[in-house]
């Protein structure tokens, strides 16, 4: 079982960058596929991005795509996500969340109930 921990969530402005940390602990990501979520209020949980944790192959919703950069960093078991150019409609909380089947290969999964292991999440909020 692997525990995740998101930080670096705040305030913003439209065009204004932060990143996000999630740290994995009791098991790297070594066998999972590490992705970002996001839920704005009303909203179902979305897909953002994710990344495989072998060959760092990126997948990115089109929404965001152009504009956040999800990476990783082996040593410290931590995936990043660098959001570029915030609109408003980036407001929301996100997640951090690990999906175990298919041993970290990517195949194109970007529903929620497809990632078992969630962090608690990180409000993100855009505004003038």
């Amino acid at each position: 079982q692997v525990h995740l921990v998101e930080s670096g969530g705040g305030l913003g402005q439209p065009g204004d960058s932060l990143r996000l940390s999630c740290a994995a602990s009791g098991r790297t990501f070594r066998s999972y596929v590490p992705g970002w979520f996001r839920q704005a209020p009303g909203k179902e949980r979305e897909f953002v991005a994710a990344i495989t944790w072998s060959s760092g192959d990126q997948f990115y919703a089109d929404s965001v795509k152009g504009r956040f950069a999800i990476s990783k960093d082996n040593a410290r078991s931590t995936v990043y996500l660098q959001m570029n150019n915030l609109k408003p409609e980036d407001t929301a909380v996100y997640f951090c969340a690990a999906d175990p089947a298919f041993g970290g290969t990517w195949v194109g999964r970007r529903a929620p109930n497809d990632y078992q292991y969630w962090g608690q999440g990180t409000q993100v909020t855009v505004s003038s």
